[in-house]
């Protein structure tokens, strides 16, 4: 017995959505894993940024401490 046209048309509709859904999962799966690595990265380079800012503001500190040491030895 053969299908009539109308239910081969449902058949149809339905594995393509199914077709849709499993690749709207994939690119939604695919889509999270790239937000998670971009907030690590953000993360990451957060530290790094506060670490330069802690290293940078000492240097400045050290140059200040030797520059007025320097100034007040000649006196």
């Amino acid at each position: 017995m053969e299908e009539p046209d109308e239910l081969k048309l449902l058949t149809e509709i339905r594995d393509a959505q199914r077709e849709h859904l499993a690749e709207y999962r994939k690119v939604a799966q695919e889509s999270l894993a790239l937000q998670k690595q971009a907030v690590t990265r953000q993360e990451q380079i957060a530290k790094l940024y506060r670490r330069v800012l802690v290293v940078g503001g000492a240097v400045i500190l050290l140059v200040l401490i030797f520059l007025v040491y320097y100034l007040y030895s000649f006196r």
